[in-house]
């Protein structure tokens, strides 16, 4: 079964872009390469086992294993040393990718209290789009009563786009809600 949001990105976007014309073939066209789901905390420097809730949990969402990640050099004021983990991290590609993309725009985003849109100025200069979740509640996977603690995560979306105009283009035809 292939992914809704992959048929619409074929079916739609793929043409619509092209028909635009300022990409001149259908290789030029921008896609999606990966999606990067990371979650940092600071209170796993003195309990690890909060860690292993956040990686479970984001493994849930995800539907693949989170990677634990470790502090990378010592700060003394922190009470971090090198090696210490710190957070979890999945890489999606692919299908999973696509499944994620499609729940995050049609689930996700719509359940964040106050929402007036996703910032549109979140972009790095090279066609990637990252954003900030407060709560992993607002996935439908994830149990309220059963979460030790509620963290946030950041989201980026890896393109393959060359500019920020373009990849905007590609996420808005996709149905990230930008505000205006």
């Amino acid at each position: 079964m292939t992914p809704r949001m992959k048929e619409q990105y074929r079916n739609d976007v793929v043409p619509a872009m092209l028909k635009e014309g300022s990409f001149g073939n259908v290789m030029r066209i921008p896609k999606i390469e990966k999606i990067v789901v990371n979650t940092c905390l600071k209170e796993a420097i003195t309990s690890p086992k909060v860690l292993d809730a956040a990686a479970k949990e984001l493994a849930i969402i995800t539907g693949q294993k989170a990677q634990i990640r470790r502090a990378r050099r010592s700060i003394a004021n922190f009470k971090l040393r090198a090696g210490m983990p710190l957070g979890a991290k999945v890489t999606l590609r692919g299908d999973r990718m696509w499944f994620f993309l499609d729940r995050l725009v049609s689930v996700a985003i719509p359940r964040i209290r106050d929402f007036r849109g996703l910032s549109p100025k979140s972009f790095d200069g090279r066609g990637n789009y990252s954003m900030g979740i407060t709560e992993q509640i607002l996935f439908p996977e994830i149990e309220y009563d059963k979460i030790s603690r509620v963290n946030g995560m950041n989201i980026t979306i890896v393109t393959t786009a060359e500019t920020d105009d373009g990849a905007r283009e590609l996420l808005k035809r996709l149905g990230m809600p930008f505000r205006a």
